[in-house]
């Protein structure tokens, strides 16, 4: 159980540390996610200047990366969301139980 004041502030200070990473990843991931969406852009942009059938050999392990980015970008974005919503949880229940912490918190 959390005693003094100054231990609160750590804990505090440590669950919006965590959560600012979870948005760094958050911001990872979204990138990570809309780089195969502009690739597909400008494959089909430029699509009239090639023949799929005879670049297939480079479009097949291109799409498999895409998805497997997609995929990538997907998992960090639920993931950061989950770890966020479980960090602003923690401090609902720091606010909670320690009613003096509520307006300095609240600032945060």
């Amino acid at each position: 159980m959390i005693k003094n004041n100054s231990e609160i502030y750590r804990v505090v200070n440590l669950l919006l540390a965590e959560k600012r990473t979870s948005l760094a990843v958050l911001r990872t991931g979204i990138a990570i996610f809309t780089l195969p969406i502009s690739v597909f852009t400008i494959l089909i942009a430029t699509s009239r200047y090639y023949e799929i059938s005879n670049s297939l050999h480079f479009i097949i392990p291109l799409f498999t990366i895409c998805i497997v980015l997609a995929f990538l970008g997907m998992y960090l974005i639920y993931r950061s969301f989950r770890k966020i919503r479980d960090i602003d949880y923690k401090v609902q229940e720091i606010k909670k139980e320690q009613k003096s912490m509520k307006n300095i918190i609240d600032s945060c």
